[in-house]
């Protein structure tokens, strides 16, 4: 991992054994104040896990729903507010109504096969979001290594230093728990189950494999714009959720920002970099301005090459710069934009009318 003031966080991963393939994640961030002028660029059973033993959790929990039927969550939650598409063959159904209790249940084939819980109610005994992170490895220490048996096939993940401080993975029978650290406070933030063909998809550290390797379907132009929206929909939710959390403001979704994200992420695409400047259409700024957004204050983070939003969210929350935009209590709307796997957030604060 390199991070580097202005800000840019990198890390590049690469397999070994059988050859996987690079994955790299990047964020960078960029504010300008307006009155200033200033820019800152600134099914498969026997699952194992290595280096430590699994340990127990109690008999309820989030956790307990991994592998059972979708109808338990409708006679537990009722419908979802609304339902996402993933890139991982699964669909998210979201439960934002409440933000304290926010989730992210995934379901496939009416099975649920991944959850991700954000909000401070949320039942993930026996941890507690805001807990400290010595006391949760105290209970289990965090593993280097971490394998499983799949379809046949023998999987090894391997986590380096700081993916175990700041994401370690657990293992309780069948169920791989993945914990978001904040690692400014040193505190849980959020939390991820995930079954073993979910976590093989999603392959968020270094994979070593025996085998073939489980792999989500390619999802056609149509599927990829519905889950571009659904990412940039999970994002506000819970950059929200983790602002409520730090009792800040909510920031209003601005459907003219968003365009300005998506066509920035569309961009860096497109044209093969990574950049608050684009060769085309400026910095934040121009682009700004090219839509006739009027604003005081505005700032930007941007993140290619995470698995998903909320990867990505949980990223900017661990480098200074970016987690200062996303809890900037000055900021009052925030658009999303989302294409394929890269994400911009551009958050302004309005003109407030004088009465």
């Amino acid at each position: 991992m390199r991070l580097r003031w202005s800000i840019v966080w990198t890390f590049v991963i690469l397999s070994s054994i059988t050859l996987l393939g690079l994955k790299g994640e990047s964020i960078l961030s960029t504010w300008i104040n307006k009155e200033q002028q200033v820019s800152n660029q600134k099914e498969e059973k026997n699952n194992q896990l290595n280096d430590v033993d699994t340990f127990t959790l109690p008999d309820e929990g989030l956790y307990t729903l991994i592998g059972k039927s979708s109808r338990v969550v409708l006679e537990m939650y009722g419908e979802p507010e609304r339902i996402d598409q993933s890139s991982y063959d699964y669909e998210w159904w979201i439960y934002n109504r409440d933000l304290h209790n926010y989730l992210q249940i995934g379901v496939l084939n009416s099975k649920i096969v991944t959850i991700y819980a954000v909000g401070k109610n949320s039942n993930i005994n026996p941890f507690y979001i805001g807990q400290p992170k010595a006391e949760i490895e105290s209970i289990s220490p965090f593993a280097s290594k971490v394998s499983l048996q799949a379809q046949s096939n023998s999987y090894r993940f391997e986590l380096k230093e700081e993916e175990r401080n700041t994401r370690p993975l657990l293992a309780v029978g069948e169920v791989f728990i993945q914990l978001y650290f904040d690692s400014f406070t040193e505190k849980l933030s959020s939390v991820r189950y995930m079954d073993g063909d979910t976590l093989i998809k999603l392959r968020p550290y270094e994979l070593v494999y025996r085998g073939d390797l489980i792999s989500a379907k390619e999802p056609t132009p149509d599927q990829w714009q519905e889950i571009e929206e659904a990412n940039s929909a999970q994002i506000i939710d819970i950059t929200n959720a983790i602002r409520l959390r730090h009792e800040l403001n909510l920031v209003e979704w601005d459907s003219l920002t968003a365009l300005v994200a998506y066509r920035h992420s569309k961009d860096m695409f497109e044209e093969n970099y990574f950049s608050h400047t684009s060769p085309k259409y400026g910095g934040l700024k121009e682009r700004l301005a090219s839509e006739n957004i009027i604003y005081q204050l505005a700032g930007e983070n941007i993140a290619a090459q995470y698995v998903d939003g909320i990867a990505a969210v949980e990223g900017w929350l661990n480098s200074k710069g970016h987690r200062e935009t996303l809890l900037n209590g000055e900021f009052t709307h925030l658009g999303v934009g989302v294409y394929e796997k890269y994400y911009t957030q551009n958050f302004i604060r309005k003109f407030q009318s004088v009465d």
